[in-house]
């Protein structure tokens, strides 16, 4: 099924997507690599602040290229989400309702998803060009350090991708 789904992603939105379904997002969503979801379990660890708000939000697996002039954002292409399954349970508990990147998940993401009704989406690896395109506005809002693996804010029309495993546990990846 294809939907068009905006942010911020509430859990009767997350409720209503099924493993497979083709989605094009519009909203607010945010970029976190291995080393800015580090930074914000380690933040969570001593009882702090973390540097954006994850209720009912999506973060993007992502480290794009610079943009070159006249462009909003370089090639934005998902990474591996295998590399954040450590930290994305402490993330789940706090609100986070939606993940993009390519790959599987560990068993405890999943659990967690299914215990938090969060969703993980599938984009597509090798069109980061193409995905670039539905990026309106891009700006960096924590981690300036860490260059392209900043916490990035991006503004999105129709970003689109795929719900690779639903609040269910029903997953693209497996039979089950």
């Amino acid at each position: 099924m294809e939907r068009l789904i905006s942010t911020p992603l509430l859990e009767d939105t997350v409720k209503e997507l099924s493993a497979g379904d083709r989605v094009y997002i519009t909203g607010k969503i945010y970029t976190a690599r291995d080393a800015a979801h580090k930074r914000m379990v380690e933040l969570l660890m001593k009882g702090e602040q973390l540097p954006i708000q994850l209720e009912n939000q999506i973060i993007y697996y992502v480290g794009p290229t610079p943009a070159k002039p006249g462009q909003v954002i370089g090639s934005a292409g998902p990474t591996t989400s295998g590399r954040m399954d450590a930290y994305a349970p402490s993330l789940l508990d706090l609100g986070l309702k939606g993940m993009i990147g390519k790959g599987g998940r560990s068993s405890e993401v999943i659990a967690s998803m299914v215990k938090n009704y969060a969703v993980y989406f599938a984009a597509i690896g090798g069109a980061g060009a193409l995905i670039a395109k539905s990026i309106k506005k891009a700006k960096v809002v924590a981690y300036e350090d860490l260059g392209t693996e900043a916490i990035m804010e991006l503004e999105v029309e129709n970003f689109p991708a795929v719900v690779a495993i639903d609040c269910f546990g029903k997953s693209i990846y497996s039979e089950s």
